[in-house]
């Protein structure tokens, strides 16, 4: 190709050729005829050949020009094949199944979801929350948003923020209780807990020692009955800051020492998945604008 001489005034030549006008070609390439006519001339420059016959009816191919069009052709055939090429490479297509928290996908991911599906209409996202069945090793989720560190298997994490949790009650619930209690004084308080399943959680363990053998008021197995049962005043419920805000219940205290950090969780053998780098990079950014809502 000779020293000067781009796609656009190729593009240009074999608009002309074909219409036969600079008027035809400049609609044909949505192109000022101005444009077009500067184009013409900068590749018989670079060609250092005469393409165009000007005449008043329209522009006729010289020999020469009417050489060159095959060859024209092709590159334009290449242009088109190279240009799809970059889209296809553009689109991120498949799907890729991601592990998270309740809390996490209802409160924070789906909300913004919208937006991510938007870019990438052709990936689709399967959003696993029943996290206590999920294992990555066993490729039962691509990745995962979660507030436990794994401790062993072929993955990569990266924290990405922490996870507030206070005791709330509901409005009326806080409003009636004694006066006379300190933030400490939780002895005739009823309290919200968690089933045997979950006794393994911060926040069971934690209403746990608070008890002290007492029983509690109601337990359930899943955030949205806990959220649910505290918004019916049935008694204080330990809950992520941001959820119980949402939901208007009252906080009694922040200060119980059971916040958690959130990781985002890969398998190292799909990390350099482009399906898979999108929808992590989506997760590191939501969870670290939403850091002040999300550790309260």
């Amino acid at each position: 190709m000779p020293r000067g001489m781009i796609w656009d005034d190729t593009r240009a030549f074999l608009a002309v050729a074909r219409h036969g006008t600079l008027s035809g070609a400049a609609v044909a390439l949505n192109l000022g005829i101005a444009t077009l006519s500067r184009r013409i001339d900068r590749l018989e420059d670079a060609l250092k050949l005469p393409l165009f016959v000007r005449q008043q009816s329209g522009y006729q191919l010289t020999e020469d020009g009417a050489d060159l069009v095959e060859k024209a052709e092709a590159m334009e055939v290449a242009a088109l094949a190279f240009t799809s090429g970059a889209d296809a490479q553009a689109r991120i297509t498949g799907k890729v199944r991601l592990a998270t928290a309740e809390n996490l996908a209802t409160g924070l991911i789906l909300p913004a979801l919208p937006e991510f599906c938007a870019q990438h209409p052709e990936l689709t996202v399967e959003i696993v929350t029943d996290i206590s069945t999920v294992n990555l090793h066993r490729r039962d989720a691509d990745l995962a948003l979660r507030m436990l560190k794994p401790e062993r298997g072929n993955v990569t994490l990266r924290r990405l923020g922490t996870l507030g949790y206070g005791l709330y009650g509901s409005p009326g619930y806080a409003a009636q209780r004694l006066a006379s209690l300190g933030a400490g004084d939780f002895d005739s308080d009823a309290f919200i807990g968690w089933t045997e399943m979950q006794s393994q959680l911060p926040a069971a363990q934690w209403i746990e020692r608070i008890l002290r053998g007492r029983q509690p008021a109601l337990t359930t197995s899943s955030l949205a009955t806990q959220v649910a049962a505290t918004s019916a005043g049935l008694g204080l419920a330990v809950l992520p800051h941001f959820v119980a805000r949402d939901a208007g219940l009252v906080c009694i205290t922040s200060d119980i020492g059971v916040d958690q950090a959130i990781y985002l969780v890969i398998q190292s053998d799909l990390a350099r998945s482009r399906r898979i780098r999108v929808l992590a990079d989506f997760l590191s950014d939501l969870v670290i604008r939403n850091s002040t809502r999300l550790s309260g």
